[in-house]
């Protein structure tokens, strides 16, 4: 556990932080600061890192499974970069900007009703007027904003664990490494330390490309090379404007590619045309990234861009613990 100078600087500020952080949520538990609970249950998906551990694939994974179970789920986001501070509807085809690319990723895969707003409660209530089917709501995030009550929480790790274990900013913990929700999901490979054993592994899989002018055309990363008709040794970049880009890049490796990385700035814009000067042959996006590219006509008739869509593999007892642990709360 490496801590540095600058870390050792920080660290009083970091107790301050703990100490804002842990009087909060207790103001909370003794009723001194509002919780507001729903008609129905409400299931938060969040992490004490910051940065990505891989929340999206796993509430579009527990949003397809509850859906299998019979369940009815409904998602709430804040949505990274919203325009608007009021609950806003997401689909298919809304404009990321607008909305964030997250929750309209989610609502592409995950096929159910999406709502983002600041206010997470309000948000909630917001989907539950405009879909009265919807009897559980998963919260993308949201594992420290008390204002919502939640009755079941899902704490998401991956191969970073807690880092240098204090929290900000002297280090990457938004929340004490000790803090527990029901269930914890570790996104890695292998094991990592500081992990409780009863952790649920999960592993993201990304076996195909799908080039972003026609995802229609599907092809094998292994056999992605070969899609470079003519080109002996094409050249292979890959982009990645997510959370922890080096596990997008890790995945593709894993794959059997050899290719240049380009990390880019988590929720990228793509204002400007990251690929312009790039001399690849093909450049592979995750999809996070891909519902915005779609949207710029240079980037969206790009031949060179192929999409990485990923799926979270995750041991089938957790969802039925989840569904059983929902069957002691009424649904509306």
């Amino acid at each position: 556990m490496r801590r540095g100078f600058l870390a050792r600087m920080l660290w009083p500020a970091s107790l301050l932080f703990r100490t804002l952080v842990a009087t909060r949520r207790c103001l909370y538990r003794a009723g001194w600061l509002k919780t507001d609970r729903l008609p129905v249950p409400v299931i938060i998906v969040g992490n004490v890192f910051v940065g990505g551990t891989g929340k999206t694939p796993f509430t579009i994974w527990l949003a397809q499974a509850l859906r299998q179970a019979g369940y009815v789920p409904g998602v709430i986001s804040r949505g990274h970069g919203a325009q608007n501070t009021a609950p806003r509807s997401v689909t298919c085809d809304s404009v990321p900007q607008n909305v964030g690319d997250e929750p309209v990723l989610i609502a592409r895969r995950a096929q159910c009703p999406v709502m983002v707003g600041r206010n997470r409660a309000a948000a909630a209530r917001a989907l539950l007027a405009a879909h009265p089917q919807v009897n559980v709501i998963l919260s993308d995030d949201g594992l420290q904003h008390h204002a919502l009550g939640r009755d079941i929480e899902i704490i998401l790790s991956d191969a970073r664990g807690s880092g240098n274990g204090w929290m900000l900013p002297a280090g990457p913990l938004r929340e004490p490494a000790s803090r527990r929700g029901d269930f914890m999901v570790v996104n890695a490979e292998q094991a990592v330390s500081n992990i409780p054993n009863d952790a649920i592994r999960m592993h993201l899989s990304g076996d195909v490309a799908e080039r972003l002018a026609d995802r229609s055309q599907r092809v094998a990363l292994r056999s992605l090379p070969a899609s470079a008709q003519g080109i002996a040794a094409p050249r292979i970049a890959a982009a990645a404007g997510i959370g922890n880009p080096a596990r997008f890049f890790t995945m593709l490796r894993n794959a059997g590619l050899v290719f240049d990385e380009m990390p880019l700035p988590d929720h990228y814009d793509f204002a400007g045309n990251p690929f312009a000067a790039v001399s690849a042959d093909i450049i592979l996006i995750t999809e996070k990234d891909a519902v915005k590219c779609s949207r710029i006509a240079a980037l969206k008739n790009d031949p060179r861009l192929w999409v990485v869509p990923v799926t979270a593999r995750i041991d089938g007892a957790l969802a039925e613990k989840i569904v059983e642990k929902l069957n002691g709360y009424p649904t509306a």
